[in-house]
C-alpha cells in the first residue's frame, strides 16, 4: 500500500516545489511565462504556474568587481599597468536579464575598455596627482553605458599603477631634486629674514645708543653665568663711542691731533 502511495506523494511534492518559491530579501525573481517576460516577483513566497513559468534569480546587492590589470599608454607615451575595482548593483532586474546576456561579464568588459580609454587620454602626472578626478570620470562613463542594462555604477577606484623601473627611477630623481630646491629656498628665506632683522636692530641701536650699552651688559651677564672661571674686565661703553661715531681725521677722535 505504501509503495503505491509513494509515487503519488513524490509527484505532489514535486508539483508543490515547482509552484511555491521563496525569494530572499536581497533577490528578485524575473518570471517568464511561455518565453515572454511576465513579472518581477519577490521577496517572500511567490507562486509559479507549473510548466508555464520559468524563474531567474537576480541579486540586488552591491557587487565589488576587480578589473584585471590593463596595459595603458598615456597621452605622453608612458607605458604602465593599471588595475581598479568597480562597485555596482542591479536596480532593474528585468533589464539586467533581458537587455544583456550576462550582465556581470558585460560590465567587466566595459570597465576594462573604459579604463584603457580614459587613462590613455590623460598624462602621467594627471593620473598620479588627480586620482579622484579620474575615478569620477570612469564612474560617469561606465554608468552611462550600463544604464540601459538596469545597472547603477556607484564607485570606481583605481587601485594600483605599475610603472616601468626606469620611470620610477626618473621620478625618484625628480622628487629628490624638488626636495633639494625647497631646502635651498627655505634656507635663502631664512637668511633674508635674519639679515632684515639685523638691519632693523642696527637702525634701532643707531637711534638709541643706550640700547647698545644694555646689550653689552646683558652679554657680560650671560658670559659670567655660563663660564664661571672666566675673569671679565668691563670697559665703559663711553670709551668705545668715539670709535663708533667718529671718522678718521675728525677733531675729538682719540689718538688724532
Amino acid at each position: 500500500m505504501i509503495m503505491q502511495i509513494l509515487p503519488i506523494l513524490l509527484l505532489i511534492a514535486f508539483v508543490l516545489l515547482s509552484i511555491f518559491k521563496v525569494v530572499r530579501e536581497y533577490d528578485r525573481a524575473v518570471v517568464f511565462r511561455l518565453g515572454r517576460f511576465h513579472a518581477v516577483k519577490g521577496p517572500g513566497l511567490i507562486i509559479l504556474v507549473p510548466l508555464l513559468d520559468r524563474m531567474i534569480r537576480v541579486s540586488l546587492r552591491t557587487v565589488a568587481m576587480d578589473i584585471d590589470p590593463q596595459d595603458v599608454i598615456t597621452r605622453d607615451n608612458v607605458s604602465m599597468k593599471v588595475n581598479a575595482v568597480l562597485y555596482f548593483r542591479v536596480l532593474q532586474a528585468e533589464k539586467a536579464i533581458i537587455e544583456v546576456e550576462d550582465y556581470l561579464y558585460a560590465t567587466s568588459q566595459l570597465a576594462q575598455t573604459t579604463l584603457r580609454s580614459i587613462l590613455g587620454q590623460a598624462e602621467l602626472d594627471e593620473i598620479l596627482s588627480e586620482r579622484e578626478k579620474i575615478n569620477r570620470e570612469l564612474q560617469q562613463v561606465i554608468d552611462k553605458q550600463t544604464d540601459a542594462w538596469g545597472i547603477k555604477i556607484s564607485l570606481v577606484e583605481v587601485k594600483h599603477i605599475d610603472l616601468p623601473q626606469e620611470m620610477q627611477r626618473a621620478m625618484a630623481k625628480q622628487a629628490e631634486a624638488e626636495r633639494e630646491r625647497r631646502s635651498k629656498v627655505i634656507h635663502a628665506e631664512g637668511e633674508y629674514q635674519a639679515s632684515t632683522k639685523l638691519a632693523e636692530a642696527s637702525a634701532i641701536i643707531e637711534e638709541h645708543p643706550i640700547a647698545l650699552q644694555l646689550r653689552y651688559l646683558q652679554t657680560l651677564s650671560e658670559i659670567g653665568t655660563e663660564n664661571n672661571s672666566t675673569i671679565l674686565f668691563p670697559i665703559p661703553i663711553d670709551l668705545l663711542t668715539p670709535f663708533l661715531k667718529g671718522k678718521s681725521g675728525n677733531p675729538g677722535t682719540p689718538g688724532v691731533e
